[in-house]
């Protein structure tokens, strides 16, 4: 928890790198957005898509959802909405194609980030998790002892692989810089807190704050594999009705803890941290 009018923080394992999943959507979109304040790139340049470029993701509106036909072309304004609002991987995916990972990093360490860094999509982190090369498919005749032995070694292989990780403090550092307007122009900054602000589902720190409480978020979700949850995250800046600030970055990796307890500890993270922070 960073408090943005002091300066003061409370930690808690902060300097530890954790898997971001979905977090490193929210640097992904401001890599885009500085992008576009550079005039390098239009909001309304169009990205075709086709069938092909269709990632799995999380339930509810996507792309892929409402996807019709062999190709469908979006703007860049719709790609970000669908990333950072929806969480959407196939747009994620598509936008790292315009603004590639080592951009998205190199833009981090720019502005003094440097626990955090960008290194692939989802696709790619589907790879990890499968064990399974680019355009590799599983084996035909695989048994699903041999696909449950794959998917172990995935998931033990995801857990230590360096990409895509960010401490909390980084995470921290990052909400801070893009609440100052230290990233973005202020139309872009505007834009993108709005997007993280419609990000309603999941909703895990945000159970627990009070209706007042505005919360301009990012979360971040693996799956579940035999009980054990690699990434449950959720990383944003609380602003009550008086412009109060908190920033809150909370990453919990190799959890053990059902769905319903995972939830609890997010919603009463959240309501200890209204509660004592705001009189």
């Amino acid at each position: 928890m960073l408090d943005p009018q002091s300066g003061e923080r409370w930690r808690v394992n902060a300097d530890r790198a954790y898997p971001m999943m979905s977090t490193f959507k929210a640097p992904v979109a401001a890599a885009v957005f500085a992008r576009i304040d550079r005039g390098a790139l239009s909001m309304d340049k169009t990205v075709t898509l086709t069938r092909a470029d269709l990632v799995d993701g999380p339930a509810g509106p996507s792309i892929g959802a409402h996807f019709h036909g062999e190709q469908m072309t979006f703007t860049v304004r719709q790609l970000l909405a669908a990333v950072v609002s929806n969480s959407d991987n196939t747009a994620v995916d598509a936008l790292l194609k315009l603004v590639p990972p080592r951009e998205v990093t190199a833009f981090l360490r720019a502005h003094g980030i440097t626990g955090m860094r960008v290194d692939m999509g989802e696709e790619d982190v589907d790879r990890v998790f499968e064990q399974l090369a680019p355009g590799q498919q599983p084996p035909a005749n695989e048994t699903p002892k041999a696909e449950d032995a794959r998917l172990q070694r995935g998931y033990r292989a995801y857990l230590a692989d360096p990409r895509n990780r960010s401490t909390a403090d980084a995470a921290a550092d990052f909400l801070d810089k893009l609440q100052r307007g230290e990233l973005l122009s202020p139309a872009s900054t505007h834009a993108l807190l709005a997007l993280m602000r419609a990000q309603t589902t999941p909703d895990r720190i945000r159970q627990g704050l009070p209706g007042d409480v505005r919360f301009a978020d990012k979360c971040g979700t693996s799956y579940t594999l035999d009980g054990l949850t690699a990434a449950y995250n959720d990383i944003g800046i609380l602003t009550w009705p008086d412009g109060c600030r908190v920033i809150v970055a909370a990453f919990l990796t190799a959890s053990t803890a059902s769905k319903a307890g995972r939830e609890a500890l997010f919603a009463d993270l959240g309501r200890t941290i209204a509660e004592s922070w705001h009189h």
